[in-house]
């Protein structure tokens, strides 16, 4: 297995810079795809994989749990030593959709946190979750591309401290290792930490994933200094910004059907809804970073990775693939070293294009 840098989280859990997303194992990629990609990302030094209960995406009644259970598989199929991996997956939030993930779930109060752990465990096929996270907030927050917080659409939520007290017998347990959240606001991380000050039998969040790219780095207006002084580490996912940053969507064959945000069009409202090509700048930007990346001969694959790779308060890069190719690309990006001429640039274009998609 090759070395790769590895970060030490508040805990003291070590985990690979890269992280291998694997929401597409169940409906983009088969068993013997995932096994590929998990193979290949061990060899190569990664030693941290994210799923979620509500996966594969897009997500449906008749393929939910089907990522960890080939996540599981995997694990006893090529009998990795259990310790040797970190392995993280989420507890879905409230939804009115997802129907047939504990009927709804109306809240993620702690019945449905104790009964989504026990869930993801089976499906795993392992005794214990190293990474547990709350995939959303249960309460409004402006999310996936809503940027402006409208007090009238708040409503009445499960309180934090609950959830604390859920995830806290998990851990007495043995069910879980450390926690984190997702798609979470400053306001969140100030009081998962408050809360786990006053009460020291209570855990505290180790991370937060939160989408941080080239066209997305709301992160740092107010998240990051809240991450930094409380210790919790940014697991970037959508370093690509859905595959954007990779200039396909600009080329002359950007309208494939085979392409993500084309093949399920009308079936992916979140990823839509961030990463429209319509939206304002969005085109504009993504054209900066691709002749960045050509004028000092990079990839943009590489460009946008290693950007990420290089922001302070990052603690890994959530990275994902459905061809081993891409995979591969992903892989080897992580080892470009964006010298600081190439950065000058990029902020640059920030200051032009800020956050296209937030």
């Amino acid at each position: 297995m090759m070395a790769m840098p590895c970060t030490t989280l508040s805990s003291g859990l070590q985990v690979s810079r890269l992280c291998l997303g694997t929401m597409t194992y169940g409906e983009q990629n088969t068993f013997e795809d995932a096994c590929q990609q998990l193979n290949m990302a061990r060899e190569e030094g990664v030693n941290f994989f994210d799923a979620a209960e509500m996966y594969p995406v897009p997500q449906r009644a008749e393929t939910q749990g089907r990522t960890e259970e080939y996540v599981g598989r995997w694990l006893r199929q090529s009998q990795v030593q259990r310790d040797r991996v970190v392995v993280a997956t989420k507890a879905t939030g409230p939804s009115g959709q997802m129907t047939w993930i504990r009927g709804g779930p109306s809240s993620l109060d702690g019945r449905n946190i104790r009964e989504a752990i026990d869930g993801s465990l089976k499906r795993l096929g392992t005794d214990y979750i190293d990474l547990y996270q709350l995939h959303w907030p249960d309460r409004y927050v402006p999310m996936f591309g809503d940027t402006d917080y409208d007090p009238s659409c708040s409503y009445s939520s499960v309180c934090i401290e609950e959830q604390l007290e859920a995830l806290s017998v998990a851990v007495r347990e043995g069910k879980i290792k450390n926690i984190g959240v997702s798609n979470e606001t400053a306001f969140g991380v100030m009081e998962f930490c408050r809360l786990a000050e006053q009460n020291t039998s209570l855990p505290r969040i180790i991370t937060i994933q939160n989408a941080y790219n080239l066209l997305c780095r709301t992160f740092d207006m107010t998240l990051a200094e809240c991450c930094h002084y409380h210790r919790v580490g940014l697991l970037a996912y959508s370093p690509l910004a859905m595959g954007l940053l990779s200039g396909k969507y600009l080329s002359d064959d950007g309208a494939s059907p085979q392409f993500r945000l084309n093949k399920y069009r009308g079936r992916y409202a979140e990823a839509e809804g961030r990463y429209s090509l319509a939206k304002p700048n969005v085109l504009p930007a993504i054209q900066a970073y691709v002749e960045i990346a050509q004028r000092y001969n990079l990839s943009p694959v590489s460009l946008a990775i290693g950007f990420v790779l290089k922001r302070p308060l990052v603690s890994s890069v959530v990275i994902g693939a459905t061809k081993l190719w891409q995979l591969r690309e992903l892989l080897d990006a992580a080892r470009v070293d964006l010298c600081e001429e190439v950065l000058t640039e990029i902020e640059a274009v920030h200051e032009r294009y800020p956050n296209p998609t937030p």
